[in-house]
């Protein structure tokens, strides 16, 4: 294809090529580019201020770059990647991809898509009759750009990045200018792969463990037995009758019915503060760290409510959804179990089992919310009422519930 060329493309011959950068290009600025690509002090910078470093040091060598972009791959359970962009005395744009962009016209058709899927770079030029149309992205728009090179930020693993270079200059890039952009972009390469890496790790991380627990791994706590003694209020938050459903209905529907049941749990939870840990299931295990303890169950409690309150709409529905939820304040044990190099960084202790029993207590009887007795001497006076003496397994005597008293406030 015509607008279709590799990296190394030109209509310069070679030496041509060298003699024209020399001429043009101080190689000093270029390496000092390269240096700075590799520095800490890049390293040290948030995507914001790497771009708009790196588009400046490039005017600063003599390449005639009005508008820089980087198109960054992911991996995130919600956004396809990031587009950082940056122009000459203007904010940085900082745009979120949903993954519903892989599926919409403007990006099929897209050089940024074309070079991701080929790793060969993408010479674009919208004022040019004789090369094909390519629809550009929301960040190129109505900047008058005479020329967009794309080119691909290969990875040792993973998604393939892009970054693009556009200017306004009528003739485009010289083959002196592509020299010198080829001299910086193994570093621009590594520099953005260490930034995507560190992205995806903590994404990761977040998403199948939670915040708190991702710091502490990250922080080092991966060793078996590294285990901390933890005063927390605890939330265990079951789909009420999920085993009938599951019996009677197709796998398909009983996981939407699932997805929909934890789109209402997990905001519930994480906008109060609170740190989901463990799905089991159709149950969600939650904790609420924090000092002192009465505002720890306070919080706890809050959640627990709104969750309650997101159900409410979807309680005559077809099949109905509803939850029942167990709250208690105790001592757990938080780190890592497990054998060799699979290890769990969960939950255990006397405390959650006690919370495991109160939540069956509560789906035997029907009773939505059921906290401990530890757990409702921790609220406000009249905050809790008495439901009753259980006798609960592997507890030697009957303990104490309570469900929300009606018309108090937390």
């Amino acid at each position: 294809m015509k607008h279709m060329l590799d990296r190394s493309a030109t209509i310069y011959p070679r030496h041509a090529r060298r003699q024209d950068f020399h001429r043009t290009h101080q190689p000093a600025s270029i390496l000092e580019v390269v240096e700075w690509l590799a520095g800490d002090e890049c390293h040290a910078m948030d995507e914001a201020a790497f771009i708009a470093g790196l588009g400046r040091r490039l005017r600063a060598a003599g390449l005639p770059v009005n508008r820089l972009t980087l198109h960054l791959r992911t991996l995130h359970p919600e956004i396809l990647g990031r587009t950082v962009a940056w122009a000459p005395n203007e904010p940085v744009e900082i745009h979120d991809r949903g993954h519903g962009l892989e599926e919409s016209a403007a990006f099929l058709d897209s050089p940024v898509r074309r070079v991701m899927e080929t790793g060969e770079t993408v010479l674009v030029r919208p004022n040019d009759p004789s090369d094909p149309p390519w629809p550009l992205m929301d960040v190129f728009a109505g900047r008058g750009l005479a020329a967009l090179l794309f080119v691909p930020l290969n990875t040792a693993d993973g998604p393939v990045s892009a970054a693009a270079f556009g200017t306004v200059r009528p003739r485009g890039f010289s083959a002196a200018d592509r020299a010198a952009l080829d001299r910086i972009l193994p570093a621009l390469r590594n520099g953005c792969e260490l930034r995507t890496l560190r992205q995806v790790e903590l994404t990761l991380l977040d998403t199948y463990v939670g915040p708190g627990t991702a710091r502490r791994i990250l922080a080092g706590h991966i060793r078996r037995g590294q285990v901390e003694s933890l005063c927390t209020a605890l939330m265990l938050c079951d789909m009420r009758g999920f085993t009938d459903l599951s019996n009677r209905l197709p796998g398909a529907r009983v996981l939407e019915l699932l997805d929909l049941y934890f789109d209402q749990v997990l905001p519930a939870v994480a906008e109060a503060g609170g740190e989901i840990l463990k799905f089991m299931g159709d149950a969600v295990l939650a904790f609420f760290p924090g000092s002192p303890p009465e505002a720890a169950c306070a919080t706890a409690l809050r959640a627990a409510e709104e969750v309650c309150a997101r159900l409410d709409p979807f309680a005559t529905a077809d099949p109905p959804l509803a939850a029942t939820i167990a709250l208690h304040y105790g001592e757990v044990s938080y780190g890592n179990i497990g054998s060799g190099l699979r290890l769990d960084f969960t939950l255990i202790g006397p405390d959650v089992n006690l919370a495991s029993r109160i939540q069956a207590v509560g789906s035997r009887t029907g009773h939505p919310l059921l906290m401990s007795r530890r757990f409702a001497e921790l609220l406000p006076p009249g905050g809790a009422a008495p439901v009753g003496a259980f006798s609960l397994k592997g507890f030697a005597e009957p303990v104490d519930l309570y469900e929300r008293s009606e018309g108090t406030d937390v």
